[in-house]
């Protein structure tokens, strides 16, 4: 009996339905082949991702803090791979390399470098034939080398650069020690997964003569280790941290946030969830973020307002609207602004727009003269349109403690008198880092907390929106400046 299948072969031929179904096959094959060899043309960052991409065009040290699964290491790798091959995407506006450049990347172990860092850089660690589908174009590629006595590792990759010359990248792991991340000048570090404080020192020291720049992409487990207290609470102007809640990633439904979240051993939610390291006794407010955020409400009428600001120039300007509902005694951070190196014409300009009649607290450096014009802060600021209260932030008392008003802060969170927008990502931002060292308020990322608590002090002199209180009290308008 003669074979089927050749019978079927010999005496059928091809229908041109069937043709052409194999070459859409071919050609589906073909177009998924290229676009997995070409990943890092399609990568578009989420607002946070982009964000700490912007920050390496002024901070030589980065950290990008996110809990688990959000998307910070996929930003890190995105990031070196354009930096090894010169090929920037119009939206970019960060550091940009415009000459061949040498990299070093690594986290805790081999095996961990090989399953995130190489496995998002070239791609997956035991399919050679499928190195080139990670965030490297494929056909940037020019050579690969194997790490020694760790099976599917890479030691060091040669990339083509767009300007005609090629990178390097070795690939390390904190275990190794320090010596190891000795290498020759290179122009840029990638930490993926918080590293030793040693390790960390090294590979910054790499960079010095370059003036290149160190990454770090982690989630904070270990608390507020040596690497973490770095950032967030030794001043410089080299250094900058982004934050990424599971909020901000955008591939979950709020579903699927609220089950993860769940998932979580309780003590590991705020760093794995949230990015929040565990800050223990040093936190300032260590209140659960639900307990005072709220969905925005729209204010009653009758409801009192207050400005309060924190001036700043290399540190942020910050501003805050509070409404009080005096009724129930509870008060809501409606608005917050924060901005730096900007001029009071600028600042003002922006806060008019939140009532031309609000009352404005201000702190006590307000009383300051300026060297070039010898004018007050705070009167550059009334010159500018914000009605800026008489006198500088205080009690009723006339003292202004800084721990005074720290404990009515918490007070207030702590008895529900207090609620927040959850809009306000960048009050939230302070708010969960804002820390003690050493029995001390770290004065590092707090502007808001502090224009927040100027506000609290000043309470007694919000006032009801003129039109608002022109309906109550028709004959007498109230003017909380006659007063």
């Amino acid at each position: 009996m003669r074979n089927s299948l050749n019978a079927s072969d010999n005496s059928t031929p091809s229908s041109p339905l069937s043709c052409a179904l194999r070459d859409r096959k071919r050609l589906t094959e073909l177009l998924e082949h290229r676009l997995a060899r070409d990943r890092l043309k399609r990568y578009r960052p989420y607002a946070k991702q982009a964000a700490f991409h912007e920050a390496g065009a002024r901070f030589r040290e980065r950290l990008f803090m996110a809990g688990n699964q959000l998307g910070k290491t996929l930003g890190g790798a995105a990031e070196v791979a354009m930096h090894l091959t010169g090929l920037y995407p119009s939206w970019w506006q960060g550091r940009r390399f415009e000459r061949p450049v040498s990299w070093l990347a690594g986290s805790e172990s081999a095996e961990l470098t090989r399953g995130g860092v190489q496995r998002l850089l070239l791609g997956p660690p035991a399919d050679a034939a499928r190195w080139g589908t990670g965030m490297i174009p494929g056909g940037a590629i020019l050579d690969i080398s194997r790490r020694q006595s760790v099976a599917d590792a890479v030691d060091t990759v040669v990339v083509r650069h767009a300007s005609g010359g090629h990178s390097t990248l070795g690939l390390k792991s904190y275990d190794q020690g320090r010596t190891k991340w000795q290498a020759d000048t290179v122009d840029g570090v990638w930490f993926d997964e918080e590293p030793p404080l040693e390790v960390y020192s090294e590979g910054l020291t790499r960079t010095n003569a370059t003036g290149g720049m160190v990454m770090l992409t982690f989630t904070p487990l270990f608390g507020m280790s040596e690497v973490v207290m770095r950032f967030l609470s030794e001043p410089s102007p080299d250094r900058h941290v982004t934050t990424m809640t599971i909020d901000d990633a955008e591939h979950y439904t709020p579903e699927e946030r609220a089950r993860i979240v769940a998932a979580y051993p309780a003590h590991e939610r705020e760093a794995r969830a949230k990015g929040i390291p565990v800050l223990g006794s040093g936190r300032i407010f260590p209140v659960e973020e639900e307990a005072i955020l709220v969905d925005p409400v729209r204010p009653a009428a009758h409801w009192p307002a207050l400005g309060a600001l924190d001036f700043g120039w290399d540190h942020p300007f910050a501003a805050v609207k509070l409404y009080w509902d005096r009724d129930a005694d509870i008060v809501y951070v409606a608005q917050a602004y924060r901005a730096r190196e900007q001029t009071p014409i600028l600042h003002a300009g922006a806060l008019r727009d939140w009532g031309s009649w609000l009352p404005w607290a201000w702190p006590h450096d307000g009383l300051q003269h300026d060297k070039g014009s010898g004018e007050q802060l705070a009167g550059q600021y009334r010159r500018q349109g914000l009605r800026m209260l008489e006198e500088r932030a205080q009690f009723e008392d006339g003292t202004n403690g800084v721990e005074a008003g720290l404990m009515l802060m918490l007070e207030r969170m702590q008895t529900g008198r207090l609620k927040v927008f959850r809009t306000l990502g960048e009050w939230l931002e302070e708010f969960r880092l804002y820390h003690r060292r050493d029995g001390r308020v770290v004065k590092e990322r707090d502007d808001l907390m502090s224009a927040t608590r100027y506000g609290l002090m000043m309470l007694r002199h919000a006032a009801i929106a003129p039109d608002a209180m022109a309906r109550f009290m028709p004959e007498a308008p109230y003017d909380p400046f006659e007063y």
